[in-house]
C-alpha cells in the first residue's frame, strides 16, 4: 500500500482549491525541525463537509487523535466500535482508519507529526521501539470521560503553543506529544510495554517517565523533588552505578547530564515566560539557596539567570 505523504495529507484536508495550504500550516516551522501540527476534529468535519470519513491508508507522518463520538476504527487486523471516547495512535507501518457513525456527534483534536520532529535526541523517545507504535501493540484506547478531559487538556496547550510567539514553543510541543505518548502507554497491559524490552531498555524508559513527569512546572509551590542520580536510582530501586551504566548505554548520556539538560530547559522556559521572580524560579527547580541556582545555571549556559532573562 503507498505512503500517503503530508502534502498529501494537507490535499485531502483543504477541502477545496480555494484554501490556501498556507492558512494550515503552522507558523514558524521549519524543515529542520520536522513538521508538526494540531487539528480540532468538529471544525475539520465542518470544513469537509461531504468528506467526512477517513479513507484506509497507510500515512508517511505519525498522528496522534483523541476521537468523542460513536466511530468504528479499524487498525491493521483490529476493528473497534467506540461508543464514546477513544484515544488512537497511528504509525507509519500501518494502514489505518475511522468512520464516525454519528457526524452531529464527533469532536476531538488530533495531531500529526513527522519522525524528524519527534527524534530521540530532541525528545529522548525512540519511536519505533515504543510499545504503542508497533504492528502488534494495543494502538486504540477506549477512554472515560475523565481521562477524555485530561488528554483534552494537553491538546489545548499544544493549541496554545502553537500560536504562540514563543521562540522555544515546539521543544514544549515535544514535551505535550510525549506526555500524550505516555498517557497511551500506561494504558496498554504490563505485558505489551516490557515483553520485547529488555531489563535495561525498561529502565532507561522508567527513567524517563519519572524525569518527565516533574515538568512543567507551573507554580512557584510545585517544586521539583527528584534531582540527583542518587535521587532516580532510589526511587526506581536500583544502584546508582548500575542506572549511570543503562542511561549510558540507552542514551549516550550519564544520568547526571540528562538531569541537568531537563533542569536547564526549565529553567530557560521560567525565566522567559513567567514574572516569577528568580529566588522563586530557583526555589521550584529544588535549589535551596539562590546563590546556589545562579551558579548552576552560568555554569551550564555561560550567563546568570538575570542576565538570560533580559
Amino acid at each position: 500500500m503507498k505512503l500517503k505523504s503530508i502534502d498529501e495529507f494537507y490535499q485531502e484536508i483543504s477541502g477545496d482549491a480555494s484554501t490556501e495550504l498556507s492558512s494550515l500550516l503552522p507558523d514558524g516551522i521549519q524543515k529542520e525541525i520536522g513538521h508538526f501540527n494540531v487539528f480540532n476534529i468538529k471544525e475539520l468535519y465542518e470544513r469537509l463537509k461531504e468528506k467526512s470519513f477517513m479513507p484506509y491508508d497507510r500515512r508517511a507522518y505519525y498522528k496522534i487523535s483523541l476521537i468523542k463520538g460513536k466511530n468504528r476504527a479499524e487498525y491493521a487486523d483490529k476493528v473497534i466500535e467506540i461508543e464514546k471516547n477513544a484515544l488512537l495512535f497511528a504509525t507509519p507501518k500501518i494502514p489505518y482508519h475511522y468512520v464516525p457513525q454519528d457526524l452531529q456527534q464527533q469532536s476531538g483534536q488530533f495531531c500529526v507529526f513527522t519522525t524528524a520532529f519527534l527524534t530521540k535526541d530532541k525528545s529522548g523517545l525512540d519511536l519505533d521501539s515504543l510499545p504503542i507504535f508497533q504492528p502488534d501493540g494495543y494502538p486504540i484506547f477506549e477512554i472515560s470521560d475523565e481521562e477524555a478531559e485530561a488528554i483534552d487538556l494537553i491538546f489545548k496547550k499544544i493549541h496554545c503553543e502553537i500560536n504562540s510567539d514563543y521562540v522555544y514553543k515546539y521543544d514544549l510541543i515535544r514535551n505535550y506529544v510525549s506526555e500524550l505518548i505516555h498517557f497511551g502507554q500506561k494504558l496498554q497491559p504490563v505485558t505489551a510495554l516490557y515483553s520485547k524490552h529488555n531489563s535495561t531498555a525498561r529502565v532507561a524508559s522508567l527513567f524517563v517517565e519519572l524525569l518527565e513527569r516533574q515538568y512543567p512546572v507551573e507554580s512557584p509551590r510545585q517544586r521539583v523533588e527528584l534531582r540527583t542520580a542518587k535521587d532516580f536510582a532510589g526511587r526506581l530501586s536500583i544502584h546508582v552505578n548500575h542506572l549511570n551504566k543503562v542511561l549510558k548505554e540507552n542514551t549516550g548520556k550519564t544520568t547526571t547530564e540528562l538531569i541537568t539538560q531537563r533542569l536547564v530547559n526549565e529553567a530557560k522556559i521560567l525565566l522567559k515566560e513567567t514574572d516569577w521572580n528568580i529566588s522563586e524560579i530557583a526555589y521550584s527547580l529544588g535549589f535551596e539557596e539562590l546563590a546556589h541556582f545562579s551558579n548552576f545555571f552560568k555554569k551550564q549556559t555561560t550567563l546568570t539567570p538575570l542576565s538570560f532573562r533580559v
